[in-house]
């Protein structure tokens, strides 16, 4: 029978008996007469962990190895294996040489293959292959990837099994990856790469290992490696319940060949050991496991199997585990390895100490990503169940950086950048706040540890229009990935509004109708954009060919490489800008349909949402004061037509939503005019571009005599026409000045100095305005006369 259990430190859990009948080919274990044991020990989704906790993670690996050897006579019977993603996205130790410290650590412990994960391809396959891989010289394990092929032939592109003689078995060890990864990592770094079905590479390969032909290789027992799995782990959820929720999953556990013994993933970051059935053969369960991240755990399978059935062997019994990392481990005798990996590891950190605590900029307060889970309190959004990358969301942090491409890529020698975009899943650790408010190299890599080239390109405002649109995300086969929404931060020149759920169904992501429906106005520098000018567009070379489903990059034309990377221009913009306040101002806030061509006396109604961002520190926003001004004309200016301030137009903010209504005054005159929407505490600004139409024109009659002919007597506006702005109403979602805009309060770019155009910072002056009665309407909240529903 097997044995699910999950260890937590050095005492184990008590073990959860699961009957577990011998997979095909077994016969029952009272007449077998050779039962060997296999000891395979895993680790997936390491990230460059050289730190401070390294060597005990490497001391839980050797502890588990000699306890196996002793329960066996004595004899070495450990595999250690991986699931991939041991380099890239990795910690300041690790990745300011490279990852090559993580490499040596593992060549130390005698990992013997490893899937290739998606972060093995960050600097793309050439990397890969020439320096990471080196023919064995550098990584001495084998990186595998069955589903990774050369596009031009079909061909595998990496070694897609290997096998492995451990305690006189030979061990198939076959590797896959996420068929996610093209859209997960830089795609100019793996062009004339196709990544397929991993399950399909995975099967294919294992029939070509026991099919009795040694000219294609022949294994005694395989194991499968996935970089992928379940989007949960043990602790939270059953394995019943992931296979419901992840069809990826599912077809992982449920079709892979039986002739696989134990499937190892990765990639999820997700911690469980489950027992789970064996497909086709009634009543057979086989180990399913993944180890979290970051070496929290060491993966542990035994399996017990009868040398004297045809291969794949039987297995007679199994257990699986994920051991959590142990301190204080005293092994003796101490294996080499451990002293090799001590010194990889002083050496690391003294490099990375030297190079990384040298101070590149300072903050004010702490400047993330967007946080999930957490709340509002006096201190802002936060607490300790908050946990960071909500990739879904607005931040300060992403925002921030925006800013900081735009100012390092504006120049023309540079590309000449107008706006700039940033992927969320770029931004890899926080800026927080220390007493001194420094930032340190170190700190600063972590923000943006892949190394992308910077680049620009030019897009027209139609094609602008569409990478917004795929922030709701489909991939390339038309399918919604796991993550359906990816907000994109924007330089804080760029803002736009959206309707979450164009069509009224109640989904708002995910959904296949709505796409390319969303976005109801952008603007740039105060300007609504222009769906045929051309902008120049700058960011991320991962986004620029097409990474994170944003295919309409690929569309842009005349790229520009900067000849920067994102780690020296992110650097640099610190240290010019010292003293970085965190902005909670939205770029981006949901305000469904608006009627942007009211009759003046008539009600705009805004029903807005996402005013609240859920950076750490955010506040909760509390209201909402509305102005009316000329069309593109900046809130306080008085060059505008003069017209009678009332009373302030003040809303209620709860839980980030508001309804506002706010009244047209009935003397407004014909034309374009926008109803400015000012957010507080935050600071978000909301331009709504209207053409509005005068009031019916009221008609009385002078008193009539036999001898004369009546007389009419007009009564109309008294107010100016605005001079500025034009609007075109459509009835669907454009680009165009009569829909909502979102801008921030700050007249700053987070405190960089680059202006925000239009003036819409001057709205904290409203109140001011009323006094001065000049240029500027200020909206009465409520009249009892002159009003049109």
């Amino acid at each position: 029978m097997g044995r699910v259990l999950r260890r937590t430190g050095a005492v184990a859990a008590a073990a959860v008996l699961v009957v577990t009948p011998a997979l095909v080919g077994a016969v029952p274990s009272a007449l077998a007469l050779t039962p060997v044991t296999l000891n395979i020990l895993t680790v997936n989704d390491f990230h460059g962990r050289i730190n401070d906790d390294t060597v005990d993670f490497a001391k839980t690996i050797e502890k588990l190895r000699a306890e196996s050897a002793t329960a066996n006579a004595g004899v070495d019977n450990t595999l250690l294996l991986g699931a991939g993603d041991f380099i890239g996205a990795s910690e300041f130790t690790s990745a300011i040489q490279q990852d090559q410290p993580t490499i040596d650590v593992f060549n130390s412990l005698g990992l013997v293959a490893s899937a290739v994960g998606n972060h093995e391809f960050d600097q793309g396959f050439a990397d890969l292959r020439d320096r990471v891989i080196d023919g064995g010289n550098n990584a001495q394990w084998d990186y595998l990837g069955a589903n990774v092929y050369d596009t031009a032939t079909g061909d595998p592109a990496l070694q897609p099994y290997g096998i492995y003689p451990v305690n006189g078995i030979d061990v198939g060890v076959i590797g896959v990856v996420t068929e996610e990864t093209p859209q997960l990592v830089s795609p100019g770094g793996i062009t004339g790469l196709t990544f397929g079905d991993p399950v399909e590479a995975v099967n294919r390969v294992a029939d070509e290992l026991t099919d009795g032909d040694p000219g294609n290789g022949e294994a005694d027992v395989l194991i499968a490696l996935f970089h992928e799995g379940a989007p949960e782990g043990d602790e939270d959820s059953t394995l019943a319940e992931q296979l419901a929720v992840s069809p990826v999953f599912a077809e992982i556990v449920q079709q892979t060949s039986p002739k696989v013994s134990a499937i190892v993933n990765g990639h999820t970051h997700q911690a469980y050991a489950w027992e789970a059935p064996v497909p086709g053969v009634q009543g057979a369960t086989r180990p399913v496991l993944q180890t979290g991240n970051y070496a929290a755990n060491v993966g542990q399978i035994e399996l017990t199997v009868d040398v004297d059935t045809t291969p794949p062997f039987a297995v007679l019994d199994s257990t699986v585990a994920y051991v959590a990392r142990e301190t204080d481990i005293v092994l003796n005798p101490e294996p080499a390895s451990i002293g090799e990996v001590e010194d990889i590891v002083a050496a690391a950190q003294a490099y990375a100490d030297e190079i990384g605590s040298v101070p590149v900029g300072s903050i004010t307060g702490d400047i993330t990503t967007a946080f999930s889970g957490g709340a509002y309190g006096p201190d802002g959004y936060g607490g300790t169940e908050a946990e960071r990358d909500d990739r879904a969301g607005e931040s300060a942090l992403g925002n921030l950086v925006a800013d900081a491409l735009l100012d390092s890529m504006s120049s023309d020698l540079r590309g000449g950048a107008e706006i700039s975009l940033v992927n969320p899943g770029g931004l890899r650790a926080e800026l927080l706040f220390d007493p001194d408010g420094v930032i340190t190299y170190a700190e600063a890599n972590g923000v943006l540890p892949f190394v992308n080239n910077l680049g620009t390109i030019s897009l027209t405002g139609a094609q602008v229009l569409e990478v917004l649109e795929q922030q709701w995300q489909i991939d390339d086969e038309g399918e919604v990935p796991t993550r359906p929404y990816l907000q994109l931060g924007t330089s804080s020149n760029m803002s736009y509004t959206f309707d979450p759920d164009p069509d009224g169904d109640g989904v708002t992501v995910g959904d296949l109708d709505d796409q390319g429906k969303h976005i109801r106005t952008v603007s740039i520098n105060g300007a609504p954009l222009d769906p045929t000018a051309s902008y120049r567009v700058g960011t991320f070379s991962f986004l620029l060919q097409g990474g994170d489903n944003f295919f309409a990059f690929t569309d842009g034309t005349d790229f520009r490489d900067s000849g920067l990377i994102d780690r020296d221009a992110w650097i640099a913009y610190l240290g010019d800008n010292p003293g970085l306040t965190p902005n909670f101002s939205k770029h981006a806030v949901a305000t469904g349909d608006v009627d942007t061509t009211p009759t003046a006396g008539d009600t705009v109604t805004v029903e807005l949402s996402g005013l609240d961002m859920t950076s750490l520190g955010a506040p909760a926003n509390t209201a909402i004061v509305a102005t009316l001004v000329p069309s593109g004309g900046a809130v306080g200016s008085v060059d505008g037509p003069s017209v009678q301030a009332e009373l302030p137009a003040e809303f209620t903010v709860s839980g980030g939503t508001a309804v506002v209504e706010a009244d047209i005054p009935d003397d407004t005159a014909a034309g374009a005019w926008d109803l400015v929407l000012g957010v507080t505490p935050a600071g978000s600004v909301i331009r709504i571009p209207l053409q509005v139409a005068a009031a019916p024109v009221v008609t009385t009659s002078a008193p009539t005599t036999p001898t004369s002919a009546p007389t009419t007597v007009t009564t109309e506006p008294t107010t100016a026409v605005p001079t500025t702005g034009t609007t075109v109403t459509t009835s669907t979602p454009v680009a165009s000045s009569d829909l909502p805009t979102t801008t921030s309060m700050s007249s700053s770019l987070s405190a960089t100095g680059l202006s925000q155009a239009g003036g819409e910072g001057a709205l904290v002056l409203a109140v001011v305005l009323i006094v001065a009665g000049g240029g500027v309407l200020v909206l009465a909240r409520r009249r009892t006369v002159g009003r049109k529903h």
